[in-house]
């Protein structure tokens, strides 16, 4: 980091720290963190909640009969000259 990272405000950190997170890299290794025991507290924060928010919403993989039966509508879909709209391909079709 630069001399200028060193020697950010608590309000330029704060600024910075969306564009900090969205580049991946690590925002508790940036310089302003070593000397602000604020913003590290901030940052500990914004972690704990980033993280209740992930298992609140937890990744799930549907069944593969879900799948299964995405591709049987789409491949029936494909062979079907009644749906001319967008919306008629989403909808369930009678069996």
């Amino acid at each position: 980091m630069t001399r200028e990272a060193k020697t950010m405000t608590c309000a330029e950190f704060q600024a910075h720290l969306p564009e900090l997170i969205g580049s991946g890299e690590d925002a508790g290794n940036h310089p302003h963190l070593q000397s602000c025991e604020l913003c590290r507290a901030f940052l500990a924060d914004l972690q704990t909640i980033a993280e209740a928010a992930r298992q609140l919403f937890p990744d799930v993989e549907p069944p593969d009969e879900v799948w299964e039966n995405i591709e049987s509508a789409l491949k029936k879909d494909t062979g079907s000259a009644d749906n001319h709209s967008p919306k008629a391909k989403l909808e369930p079709q009678p069996e």
